[in-house]
């Protein structure tokens, strides 16, 4: 048989077709991973939500316990106002563009919270609200119960985060009651106690950021405790488990 009489029977034969087990062995074969996500998606609010509300923390704090006179309180506010106020807005609208509601409810009441400080200071003091002078008082206490309310349902709201989270917006709720108290009550002594603590919940502050910029960097990640309530068997959850910050225990 010639050449070109060979060439053309092969040409002919149909091809072979993979064999039942081939075929089943690559319907079950594992889908290829996802390409890892990049662009501005991505990332830990936490990095920076963190340390702006410990540098408002630690300002307030210091404030209030006595390091400057009790009338330059508002020796705080540049902080506040800017770097605290600023920085969680921007930590809030950054777990928003993720998807993580928990996250972005967290930083933006904070946010909200320093921002209405720093107006309620300068505004008293530059007469920005025409509150007369016999109304001042009341004003500071009508600011300091709506936050305690804000601050209390956000720790009841926030039971299935680990212990550390919860703490912090335990602590929070304290020193607002403590200045409350010090503000009704014109003391001193109360208004040094709430300084102490936003002092202490400040430290378990840096705690949490060196849990975030640990695992950030490739880190462990610290233990956090373990939450008050059990999240619910559901298919989806929006826990601050969504970013690196996570909350393992």
């Amino acid at each position: 048989m010639s050449t070109d009489a060979t060439a053309a029977a092969s040409s002919e034969i149909p091809s072979q077709r993979p064999s039942a087990m081939e075929a089943s062995a690559a319907a079950e074969a594992p889908p290829a991973p996802p390409a890892a996500a990049s662009g501005p998606l991505v990332g830990d609010p936490s990095a920076l939500g963190l340390p702006c509300f410990i540098a408002g923390s630690v300002s307030l704090g210091l404030a209030l316990v006595g390091v400057v006179p009790i009338g330059a309180i508002g020796a705080a506010l540049p902080i506040i106002l800017t770097a605290t106020s600023i920085g969680l807005f921007l930590a809030t609208i950054w777990a928003a563009s993720l998807g993580q509601t928990a996250v972005a409810s967290v930083f933006g009441i904070f946010a909200g919270f320093w921002l209405s400080y720093a107006v309620l200071v300068i505004g008293l003091t530059h007469n920005w609200f025409g509150v007369a002078p016999t109304s001042i008082q009341a004003t500071q206490e009508l600011f300091l119960v709506s936050w305690l309310v804000v601050m209390i349902m956000l720790t009841l709201a926030t039971l299935r985060l680990p212990l550390a989270f919860t703490v912090v917006f335990a602590l929070v709720d304290v020193a607002l009651l403590l200045v409350f108290l010090g503000v009704n009550q014109t003391s001193t002594g109360l208004l040094k106690a709430g300084g102490y603590v936003a002092l202490v919940f400040a430290a378990i502050g840096v705690y949490l950021y060196h849990n975030t910029v640990s695992q950030a960097t490739g880190g462990r990640a610290f233990p956090l405790g373990r939450p008050l309530q059990r999240n619910l068997p559901i298919a989806r959850t929006e826990t601050w488990a969504v970013s690196p910050v996570s909350l393992a225990a």
